[in-house]
């Protein structure tokens, strides 16, 4: 088993949650290559706190809750691709930062580090309005890119009639549901990721 990007059609959709669960479900490692914000709780804080399983060390840690390329900015620092090269892990959850077209630096794009990698993408959906047109413009740029798409993942209430016209029109595998947990464990989260259809993923590996 190789290396699975988990990627977000937004920011604060519920990415990092759904990451520790699939990195519990997967036996794997976590990697949050860019972190931005360091007053809280960190991404991989939260994923070594539900999954109880290993985390690497991010490549940056940027102080500003901001855009990556904006918080490098403010520290005087350029993100190096060359640093975000996949650890010599196996298996490995990988989680971006925002959407796909998020800037990293002059020039660079997180979707073209995505594909880079050359690794198979989770793309995480949030079931509110308006999914169907943030999902299927981040399909439609991941294959643009020449990325593998495993599926999307949705979060949220269900919205049955959303998943149903994003997958169809997206041509893509619809990986379950993960439901709002009132209070976020790792038990809840191991119960809530039932809907997933974590099978599906580990195939893509």
């Amino acid at each position: 088993m190789g290396a699975v990007i988990v990627a977000g059609t937004d920011t604060g959709i519920g990415k990092t949650v759904f990451s520790a669960g699939l990195t519990r479900a997967l036996g794997a490692r976590y990697w949050k290559p860019v972190q931005a914000g360091l007053e809280e709780e960190t991404d991989s804080e939260v994923v070594a706190r539900l999954s109880g399983r290993p985390v690497l060390p991010e490549a940056y840690r940027l102080a500003l809750p901001a855009s990556p390329h904006l918080a490098a900015g403010r520290e005087g620092v350029v993100i190096d691709p060359a640093r975000l090269a996949l650890p010599a892990v196996a298996p490995l959850v990988v989680e971006g930062a925002g959407g796909l077209m998020v800037p990293l630096a002059p020039g660079l794009l997180y979707l073209d580090v995505i594909a880079g990698w050359g690794a198979p993408v989770v793309l995480c959906c949030r079931t509110a309005l308006g999914t169907i047109n943030h999902a299927l413009l981040s399909l439609a740029a991941l294959r643009a890119a020449g990325c593998r798409v495993a599926g999307v993942a949705f979060i949220g209430d269900e919205a049955a009639e959303s998943r149903r016209a994003i997958c169809a029109f997206g041509a893509v595998r619809d990986l379950g549901r993960l439901p709002m947990l009132e209070r976020v464990t790792a038990e809840a989260l191991e119960a809530g990721f039932a809907g997933i259809d974590v099978a599906a993923i580990r195939e893509m590996l």
